[in-house]
């Protein structure tokens, strides 16, 4: 079904790194959401109505903030769609992610005006009444909340969007909270407890954590949340197929919304080579990043002795000492200069985002064990954090 939507409503479907298909895959999500959402919005309301039911009634407004949700998200894919102009060179991309957070503050605006009605019922309850048809009403609800999940986690795996993957998620958790009203619907007819208002309250705290985790998820990036750890190693397999390579660091990728990011990094070429080849290489590599990931590249290059066998080894020794001190911690840019009564080893280190050491206290046992190799070694030594 899902497969014959997207074949049906969105030309050229494959291309998903161009930000045309990818504002159509968010119309037809966007689009789909809405038309249904309201179907269930108009089935709970006059199930709510025939049955007295405020849990009812309560899943009925989710479905409609839900809609509006889906409306919101329409509409972000498309202003995100447009292209780059002189105020925004980088486009428009992150107002996917804003599209988010206005869903999130609406879904829980509604969940703080449930929780306030479903506290009136549990004061004072009522009688529910059980009917067939208002529970098969819910039965469908249930079913076609599962397949609405199902339909944007697809559309959100298959284009690596944040905003149709919590929508998937919210869909799931409408699930959980129609099943609860069904249940609720169930005990009230057979066992005549008034869970009504209490079962409200549960389906109102299910759309605050809804929204509480869609908001998460569109905050972080618009933040600077770190790149995924695949995409980060296919930058690096690109750039370290290139021969004239020998290793890279100060890997940074700028995320400008879904499809759009800037990249960064310095490469570590021989120092022996010429320098308009290796500039030459380094443009090539840059052309490939911006083929390959469909975004702006810049690369640093950063000379290195490779025929220096002393450096080398004395490398290698001090990379075991950081090692040892913590695995996590890695060396680059090392240079030695050597002096008639001492020797400098240059370098720096790059630790972790809350490592359990300071910067100083991690420069200071890097020093110490430099000078033990040799009393006449000093590390001059640059302390950074990780981008990635």
């Amino acid at each position: 079904m899902v497969d014959l939507l997207v074949k049906l409503f969105i030309k050229d479907s494959a291309r998903i790194h161009d930000l045309r298909v990818r504002g159509r895959y968010g119309i037809l999500a966007g689009s789909v959401g809405i038309f249904l959402n309201l179907c269930l919005f108009a089935a709970k309301f006059f199930a709510g109505l025939l049955t007295s039911s405020i849990s009812i009634t309560a899943d009925a407004f989710n479905n409609l903030s839900d809609a509006g949700s889906s409306l919101v998200t329409l509409l972000g894919f498309q202003m995100a769609g447009r292209p780059a102009d002189h105020e925004h060179p980088f486009g428009h991309g992150r107002i996917e992610y804003l599209s988010g957070l206005l869903v999130s503050m609406a879904i829980m605006l509604v969940g703080i005006e449930l929780v306030r009605s479903s506290f009136e019922k549990i004061l004072h309850p009522q009688t529910v009444i059980f009917q067939i048809l208002p529970f098969t009403i819910l039965i469908v609800s249930i079913f076609t909340k599962l397949w609405m999940s199902y339909f944007n986690r697809t559309l959100g795996n298959r284009i690596e969007s944040t905003a149709m993957k919590a929508t998937a998620m919210d869909s799931l958790t409408d699930v959980a909270a129609t099943s609860a009203v069904a249940v609720g619907a169930l005990f009230s007819h057979f066992f005549h407890l008034q869970a009504d208002g209490w079962i409200g309250m549960l389906v109102a705290l299910f759309i605050l954590y809804s929204g509480f985790t869609t908001a998460r998820d569109s905050l972080s990036p618009l933040l600077g949340q770190a790149p995924d750890a695949e995409f980060v190693k296919q930058i690096e397999e690109t750039v370290l197929s290139h021969k004239e390579v020998i290793g890279l660091h100060d890997l940074i990728v700028h995320d400008y919304g879904p499809g759009r990011c800037m990249i960064s990094l310095h490469a570590e070429v021989p120092s022996s080579m010429d320098v308009l080849v290796m500039h030459d290489a380094i443009d090539l590599i840059e052309l490939e990043l911006r083929s390959r990931f469909n975004c702006e590249a810049t690369i640093h290059m950063d000379p290195i002795v490779t025929d220096d066998k002393v450096a080398a080894v004395l490398k290698e020794k001090v990379i075991q000492l950081t090692q040892k001190i913590d695995p996590a911690i890695t060396i680059h840019d090392f240079r030695m200069v050597q002096g008639k009564t001492h020797t400098n080893l240059i370098f720096d280190v790059t630790v972790p985002h809350k490592f359990w050491l300071t910067d100083a206290q991690v420069a200071n046992c890097i020093r110490n064990s430099v000078q033990s190799i040799d009393e006449k070694y000093f590390a001059v030594i640059r302390v950074e954090k990780a981008f990635i």
